[in-house]
């Protein structure tokens, strides 16, 4: 793992921009529990952050109770809430886009209550999602080997005839919840 980490701080530089690395890694984890390391090694955590953090979860948690006793058809859990406002914008847009093909498989499918019915629905696609996970960590490291042999974040750069802008990212993101959705709902015959 050190070698690839190595090259991967060589490349596109970890958490914090500097003027080599002006777009780096992100790493929201990490940042986070430095931050809270500091924080309470150096006496500066900043109590009342956290204390209107707890007083946000403790209000999700008693929203999310009263629509379970309501019987509301959806709900509010805390942690999908603290991640959805923990992470940055550009990683909670495929989280949502995730979490809406599933809803859409869901109701297509409509499963029971049992665990194991939910789980034999969203397995495929899972293992799908999972798949695309790993892939794009992989292409990172590939791409991060030209880019530190010749130690040009450039190397790899497309002429500006060949710039889409997002239009071109959107219409890749709903062509892959399309392609999810139709691989979650192409169930094999249950055994």
């Amino acid at each position: 793992m050190a070698p690839v980490l190595s090259l991967l701080v060589q490349a596109y530089g970890l958490g914090v921009p500097t003027a080599m690395h002006p777009n780096p890694l992100l790493a929201p984890q990490a940042n986070l529990m430095a931050s809270v390391a500091k924080g309470i090694f150096g006496g500066e955590l900043p109590w009342m952050m956290i204390g209107i953090g707890a007083m946000i979860g403790a209000l999700i948690i008693i929203i999310d109770e009263l629509l379970k006793k309501s019987g509301a058809a959806w709900h509010s859990p805390v942690l999908a809430c603290a991640v959805g406002i923990y992470l940055p914008l550009e990683l909670s847009v495929p989280i949502f886009a995730g979490g809406l093909v599933a809803h859409l498989v869901e109701r297509r499918f409509r499963p029971s209550d049992a665990e194991g019915d939910r789980e034999r629905i969203h397995q495929r696609g899972t293992l799908f999602s999972a798949g695309l996970i790993t892939g794009e960590a992989l292409m990172g490291i590939f791409i991060a080997i030209p880019i530190v042999v010749v130690g040009s974040a450039d190397v790899l750069a497309l002429p500006d005839s060949l710039h889409f802008g997002g239009w071109l990212g959107l219409a890749l993101l709903t062509a892959v919840g399309v392609l999810l959705y139709k691989i979650s709902v192409n169930q094999p015959a249950s055994t």
